[in-house]
């Protein structure tokens, strides 16, 4: 397995890749046949898990202007945790090495909408059960997604495999991704 880049290394990557992709028209990252054999062949190092939303208008790769291979994201409406999501976090960091998680929720979330102004029903109930836990009584898209983002980052902490990752370097921080401008805010 290629060494893994720390938590810190792996903010500041995601933090230029994010400059680039405010100042480009297209996207930067290598997505050449030559990338894919390497991986192929040599397997994935991705240098930090992403938990999403699944908003089409969300795209980890772009926003942070990766190839194939450097991010491992996870993609569900609201960026919950639940069992599935934190055993693809441990998967990454265990057998892959990343060190970095970050949650990375947006502005006008339809899935915090839903939380804020709706009763859904359905499997949809559960997502906004979830965020719900998170947000409380906040009306506010912008508070409430920021909200939602730590409770998602609180679970992750407090996973006993997570906490024994900790030892390793691992770290759990969380942004919001602004549709508008295309900028992510980090708000530990």
């Amino acid at each position: 397995m290629k060494k893994a880049c720390t938590a810190e290394e792996a903010i500041q990557r995601l933090k230029e890749g994010n400059r680039r992709y405010l100042e480009a028209k297209t996207c930067g990252g290598d997505i050449s046949p030559g990338r894919r054999l390497k991986t192929y062949h040599e397997g994935q190092a991705p240098y930090a898990i992403v938990i999403t939303c699944s908003d089409s208008r969300v795209i980890p790769e772009s926003i942070f202007d990766a190839g194939i291979g450097e991010l491992f994201v996870i993609r569900v409406a609201g960026n919950v945790m639940d069992n599935h999501q934190l055993g693809s976090v441990e998967y990454a960091a265990e057998h892959l090495g990343s060190r970095l998680i970050l949650v990375m929720g947006h502005d006008r979330c339809g899935a915090v909408d839903a939380a804020i102004n709706h009763d859904p029903e359905g499997y949809i109930k559960f997502i906004t059960d979830e965020i719900c836990r998170a947000i409380g009584d906040e009306k506010d898209d912008y508070k409430a997604s920021c909200l939602n983002v730590r409770r998602s980052m609180s679970i992750i902490e407090e996973s006993l495999e997570i906490q024994q990752e900790e030892e390793h370097g691992l770290k759990v921080c969380g942004a919001l991704y602004h549709l508008e401008d295309g900028n992510v805010e980090f708000i530990n």
